[in-house]
């Protein structure tokens, strides 16, 4: 999940030369997930006190993320560790790995806020998640540790400012992400097609690789890929919300929301993605597909590209921007990246924000880069990875072309807990609801979470 600068055009990986100004906030958060059409959702409340203590020995429990292809990252991970547990003798370190999305995750968290006997001392967060989880007071302040942190001087201040809430700095932001579009070039050659430059020579493509190819989809979109779908909808100069002052309205059910919506869905037909194929797709199942070969197309982030180099399309394909509505026009990505953060139920107090400083040390981001492709936020290691590997400028091209980020709105955490944006899109796709019924619907009920209903 992060915004950048206007004239830097803000994501995840951005250039040498480009300054970052990531808007990270309350991403997926600590809630229940919304079963067929019906909210279950449960707000994470207040995180229950428990009185932190700044133990120097013993063991550290640290959760991060689990990914598609996650033996690269557990390498750096455990180099990562071995330095930490060197420079602490006598410290151990508890690493486990949670669900990415959304649903399970908010479970997860959930329970770690409820209850501190049972949370880490150390979290990996999406950047939207900041806001919900400072909300409900399951974050500790890490400012004062951060501000001697030597190569945390290397980090653009626009960019510490997006962990920022009320003048305390909750995370630490780790690595950067964008999406662009990942094609077949073998598939692409052999039918004599060009990487799309527009919307509609995408949905052509498509079409045509799906023909030739019926065991291939034309392009793996999914009815659950919130942020996969959202290009689409900024292309087409619409958005989740507007905001005044401080208040946010949805305008998901704006024409020009709508139009971006009857965009992707039409994608999710039986000559590209049938529906009964994609509707349940989440971003993670589109990156399998595309890496097992099974797609002429998909939209995935840079960090996917180890787990595609890790599968049957190896070598067979190549990415470009998503185009937009118009020739020569990128469509807006959502800029993201993920948070490093210390809970506010640590026992460990010193000892944890000292291992996320290790974890985001110039020396693992770049692994991180090697291994996984996630682009750094320290400034220097950026610029070095962006220099020596061409294949992020279709990344960089999308940064410097404008990037857009969910309402910053400690709401958009429940908002994507209870899944509105994917149930709005399924009910398009099964054909339960028309374009203007599912976006006036999704839009009811951000404002209801908005408003604090």
């Amino acid at each position: 999940m992060s915004r950048f600068v206007p004239g830097c055009a803000g994501a995840s990986r951005c250039g040498e030369e480009m300054t970052l100004s990531m808007k990270k906030l309350a991403r997926g958060a600590a809630l229940a997930v919304l079963a067929g059409t019906v909210a279950t959702a449960c707000a994470p409340g207040t995180a229950k006190t428990a009185t932190s203590a700044d133990k120097q020995t013993g063991t550290v429990k640290v959760w991060l993320y689990d990914e598609a292809n996650r033996a690269p990252k557990e390498q750096v991970v455990a180099q990562a560790v071995a330095d930490f547990k060197a420079k602490h003798a006598g410290v151990e370190v508890e690493v486990s790995y949670i669900p990415t999305d959304a649903g399970p995750r908010a479970e997860k968290m959930k329970g770690a806020f409820n209850d501190p006997s049972s949370a880490p001392d150390v979290v990996e967060f999406g950047n939207t998640d900041l806001f919900g989880y400072t909300a409900s007071g399951g974050l500790a302040d890490i400012t004062s540790d951060l501000a001697n942190w030597e190569e945390g001087k290397d980090l653009p201040q626009d960019l510490k400012d997006t962990a920022v809430v009320d003048g305390k700095t909750y995370g630490l932001p780790w690595w950067l992400g964008v999406r662009a579009l990942y094609y077949r070039t073998d598939v692409f050659t052999e039918l004599g097609l060009q990487a799309p430059t527009t919307y509609d020579e995408l949905k052509s493509a498509a079409e045509k690789v799906r023909a030739a190819h019926g065991d291939l989809l034309g392009i793996a979109v999914g009815g659950k890929y919130t942020f996969g779908a959202l290009p689409f909808v900024w292309a087409n100069g619409g958005d989740l919300a507007t905001s005044s002052g401080s208040a946010y309205t949805s305008s998901i059910d704006s024409a020009q929301s709508q139009a971006g919506v009857k965009q992707y869905t039409d994608l999710f037909t039986d000559a590209i993605c049938p529906a009964q194929q994609c509707a349940d797709l989440t971003g993670g199942k589109t990156v399998e597909a595309f890496a097992a070969g099974k797609a002429g197309m998909a939209i995935l982030p840079n960090s996917s590209r180890s787990a595609v180099e890790a599968g049957a399309a190896k070598g067979k394909y190549a990415i470009v921007p998503l185009p937009g509505t118009a020739a020569g026009k990128i469509a807006p990505a959502f800029s993201g990246g993920n948070d490093l953060g210390v809970m506010k139920s640590t026992q460990h107090r010193s000892l944890a924000a000292d291992f996320i400083k290790e974890l985001a040390s110039k020396k693992n981001q770049l692994a991180l880069f090697d291994a996984m492709g996630n682009l750094p936020t320290l400034t220097s290691a950026r610029a070095e990875v962006v220099q020596k590997q061409p294949w992020l400028k279709p990344f960089t091209d999308t940064i410097a072309a404008g990037t857009k980020f969910v309402p910053k709105d400690a709401a958009w955490a429940k908002i994507d807990a209870q899944s509105v944006v994917p149930t709005m899109l399924q009910k398009v796709i099964t054909g339960k609801s028309d374009v203007a019924g599912a976006t006036k619907e999704a839009a009811a009920a951000m404002n209801a979470s908005f408003s604090g209903k």
